[in-house]
């Protein structure tokens, strides 16, 4: 194999790398060993600031074969016909805590995923659930501090988890899922994702469709119970990386199968519940899932850093044929997003390997921030000039619709939308089995336990009214398991 040169960060060779110059064997070191000073100068820069949430994570690249034709509701190239095919990128992640944190712990898994498309990048940005805690960005702020680490002790805080919920029984919905042992996932191939927000398709006739996505794993589901995730905390608190890079490198590809829901405009508008409230699902009864396409993550890119931690997703990274929606959270998330990753990576992240377009890009974006000029050199950067050839397309026109007849407010919920309980209570009485009920009661009452201060029975029976009205058994189970006397009171309090 032939040698190369060690060289600086500019490509100078340079022979001393692992002493540094100095006044005599024993003397001081001297200001001007500038290989010294690059290579640690370079080091406590090593790390890029932690993102807020979902910080820790692991990463994939892939492919996504479309299987089945839905033309009739979107006109995005990819989905132009069965066979299409493009390369990707997935970083599932936990929420809540640090990148030094478990892999198993309990918490939402994230499920980004990046399509390298023809007409751009397409960012899905989900979960592995269906539903979420709060259904406006406004108060997403407040809910991520409950789930971090108490100001005064750095520690995390199950009290204030629970007082957050109790006063937000929208968040119902999602406590039972994240109590249940889907909160616990094995790893991150034997769950399913889920885009969790509505968002619309447009076709090639000008027609939207409100859609929602869901990757059901070909794997199969599997979870830990609570005791199996906490001793494999300690044991092994990065089980879902090893166990995706060794799936990957062994060549057991994982895959998923991609469904998506479909509601015209018009099912939208009869529909009983608010049909872009994200802590809502469609039932499938009703809105039946229908076949897609297949993702397979079959490659472990080569520097975890530059890829996984560097990647960067947003809900506004859309394509032609697929659009946002009135989703409030969805709403936030458009801003919110682009602007964390211009905060912690920087202005021009979507220049790194892991984010860039492969296909031709062509705007008027310069400078800032780790620049990268290769694309466009000395070309103009403002638009319209005489110099380049780059036209707007009308034929990606953005849909067209009616804002005239809208009033602006901050509108206080109708009475559908502060329906919390149809659907936990649904969850819990017919899409769980005995077992997993079981399990749920139990997590439920380990988690609650933690609650601690002078609020602790006052947080309890506030959340204890929420699992009434959902489900009286799972009240009655929660409230036994927590050794609480059920009085008439909280009887006539939770309305049933």
């Amino acid at each position: 194999m032939k040698k190369e040169k060690l060289t600086s960060a500019v490509g100078s060779p340079y022979y001393e790398h692992q002493d540094s110059q100095t006044v005599g064997p024993r003397g001081p070191v001297l200001l001007q060993d500038f290989i010294l000073q690059e290579n640690l100068a370079h080091f406590v820069r090593e790390r890029i600031p932690e993102r807020i949430v979902h910080a820790k994570g692991s990463g994939a690249y892939g492919t996504f074969t479309v299987t089945h034709d839905i033309t009739q509701y979107t006109r995005a190239k990819l989905f132009s016909k069965p066979g299409n095919q493009c390369r990707m990128f997935a970083r599932f992640s936990t929420v809540g805590g640090e990148r030094g944190s478990a892999d198993t712990a309990r918490d939402p898994r994230g499920f980004a995923l990046k399509f390298y498309t023809e007409d751009g990048n397409w960012d899905l940005v989900g979960n592995n659930t269906p539903v979420f805690f709060i259904k406006d960005a406004k108060k997403f702020p407040d809910f991520i501090h409950t789930q971090k680490r108490v100001p005064k002790t750095n520690l995390k805080s199950h009290t204030m988890m629970w007082d957050f919920w109790s006063l937000n029984p929208e968040s119902l919905h999602q406590v039972l899922i994240l109590m249940s042992d889907r909160g616990t996932p094995y790893g991150y191939r034997h769950m399913h994702g889920y885009g969790s927000h509505t968002y619309s398709m447009i076709n090639a006739r000008n027609e939207r469709t409100w859609v929602k996505f869901h990757f059901r794993t070909q794997q199969g589901i599997k979870n830990f119970t609570d005791e199996e995730a906490g001793k494999m905390a300690g044991e092994n608190p990065d089980f879902a990386q090893e166990d995706l890079v060794k799936s990957i490198e062994n060549g057991n590809f994982p895959k998923w199968t991609l469904f998506i829901q479909v509601m015209t405009e018009e099912q939208a508008k009869e529909f009983r519940w608010n049909p872009f409230d994200i802590t809502k699902v469609w039932p499938q009864g009703e809105y039946p899932l229908i076949e897609v396409g297949e993702m397979e993550l079959n490659e472990i890119p080569q520097n975890y850093f530059a890829h996984v931690e560097q990647s960067v997703f947003s809900p506004s990274h859309f394509v032609d044929g697929i659009s946002f929606s009135p989703d409030k959270m969805l709403q936030g998330r458009l801003f919110s997003y682009p602007d964390a990753h211009r905060y912690r990576v920087g202005v021009n992240a979507h220049q790194l390997e892991v984010n860039r377009c492969p296909f031709a890009v062509h705007n008027y974006q310069r400078d800032g921030f780790m620049a990268d000029s290769s694309t466009y050199g000395d070309q103009p950067n403002y638009h319209p000039n005489s110099f380049d050839n780059i036209t707007p397309d009308a034929s990606y026109k953005s849909f067209e619709y009616d804002l005239e007849n809208m009033h602006i407010a901050c509108y206080d919920r109708n009475q559908n939308d502060n329906d919390h309980y149809t659907q936990p209570g649904i969850l819990y009485a017919k899409a769980m089995d005995n077992e997993a009920r079981a399990h749920l009661i139990h997590n439920i009452v380990n988690h609650m336990n933690k609650i601690d201060g002078p609020k602790r029975d006052e947080i309890i029976n506030r959340q204890l009214c929420h699992f009434f009205r959902a489900n009286i058994e799972l009240g009655l189970k929660v409230a036994s398991g927590l050794q609480i006397n059920i009085d008439s009171e909280m009887m006539n309090h939770s309305k049933i």
